[in-house]
């Protein structure tokens, strides 16, 4: 059996295809849309900046479009998904606990999410918090008063946040739900009623071997060199590993237009491939992602996938940043065409596109200014910040976004 030959562009746009972005939704979306698109890309990664809507929201609104925000919470409450540290922190499918369990029981490995020398030196304070938990119910970290002024960053948090995150990442207390986006810590058995490490817990093996797995389908196009940044395992060879999965009809190997190695493609997208050799699997979704998408969290893949060299600045310091602080990404069509700094103003209905920048050879047509000037209308509908306000836009967009062109 030959191996089929791809064009970058087809490449692409299997990616897509995993990833729910190819096409735009067509029906309405309901809250079981919401597990069935976090389980589509096994991870769905937190981050609490609110300039727009928070990481998590934005990512499932690329692909699902108009959406309640508190489905999302009600699966958290529900059980249904659970936060752990994966690619990021994660909200992943409750059936994946199983994974990730062999991190909280060597924490020590997590790096700095995790201090030995905190949870020896503060024991008696923990012992006591998880029994205050154990007798009186979840907690924030709000619910503890600070002593003296507050400073900035993890360094200053008060003791009783610093003793919930080190028993976050042991796995000894898990996010019951979240109240205006903070965690409610609970005791794990009571969020994970009915787990047994003993008759439960696969081998580190087993578990590394499903996140290779899981990592595949979720990107639908792999290449051996990208698979480990998804769940962040460790830096290695998984070519072997790759091709015994393709041995087994899991995956398929391909071969992309000026691509030294081979890639592969999941099996879950046969119907896709054929399409795509045949030269007729089309694009024509357009959207803004969040920094924070799985599209583009691994800067090498969107070099590489899309030739979208992207960094995320919002912790960078101002006077460093190339493009802004919160700067999504512009996908049209199976490209990556460009990217945003926006602000959401809440209170006053306004959606502010400060910056917008076009990539290098991106031309300005009717049909390009149509379908994103349509895109960001949604979005900024969907913030109920329908007004839009524009900063340094390219002339020639700008020009076709006025009214007088109905868009």
């Amino acid at each position: 059996m030959s191996i089929p030959h791809l064009s970058l562009q087809d490449a692409r746009h299997l990616q897509l295809a995993a990833q729910g972005l190819l096409a735009p939704r067509r029906s309405k979306a309901r809250p079981a849309d919401l597990l069935a698109t976090i389980r589509r890309m096994a991870l769905l990664q937190i981050d609490t900046i609110s300039v727009v809507a928070r990481s998590p929201y934005l990512v499932l609104f690329s692909r699902l479009g108009h959406y309640e925000p508190g489905w999302l919470e009600q699966l958290l409450a529900d059980g249904d998904i659970f936060e752990y540290w994966a690619h990021e922190a994660c909200f992943i499918p409750r059936e994946d606990y199983r994974l990730l369990r062999h991190r909280m029981l060597d924490p020590a490995a997590m790096g700095w999410k995790f201090s030995a020398h905190w949870l020896a030196t503060h024991q008696q304070d923990i012992d006591r918090l998880l029994e205050q938990i154990r007798q009186q119910g979840p907690v924030r970290a709000a619910d503890f008063a600070r002593q003296g002024e507050k400073g900035n960053g993890w360094w200053d948090w008060k003791p009783e946040k610093r003793h919930l995150e080190v028993l976050f990442t042991a796995g000894r207390l898990m996010v019951r739900e979240r109240r205006n986006f903070q965690r409610v810590y609970d005791l794990a058995e009571r969020v994970m009623p009915g787990w047994c490490d003993e008759r439960d817990l696969p081998s580190p093996e087993t578990a590394q071997r499903e996140m290779v797995r899981a990592s595949c389908r979720a990107l639908g196009l792999v290449k051996a060199g990208w698979v480990a940044d998804y769940y962040r395992l460790r830096r290695g060879k998984y070519d072997a590993l790759l091709h015994q999965l393709a041995d087994e009809g899991e995956l398929f190997p391909v071969r992309v237009e000026g691509w030294q190695h081979g890639a592969f493609v999941h099996a879950s997208l046969a119907d896709e491939l054929v399409k795509a050799q045949g030269g007729t699997l089309r694009a024509t979704h357009t959207t803004a992602l969040s920094p924070f998408d799985p599209l583009v969290w691994d800067r090498r893949r969107a070099r590489e996938l899309f030739e979208f060299d992207y960094r995320i600045e919002c912790y960078t310091p101002a006077h460093k940043r190339q493009y802004g602080y919160f700067v999504l990404p512009l996908l049209h069509c199976g490209k990556l065409v460009g990217r945003m700094d926006a602000k959401a103003h809440r209170q006053q209905g306004i959606f502010e596109i400060k910056n917008l920048y076009l990539e290098a050879g991106v031309r300005v047509t009717r049909t390009l200014a149509g379908e994103l000037g349509k895109a960001l209308q949604k979005l900024a509908q969907w913030h109920q910040t329908p007004t839009l306000a524009y900063g340094d836009i390219p002339p020639l967009l700008l020009a076709l976004w006025r009214p007088e062109h109905g868009l």
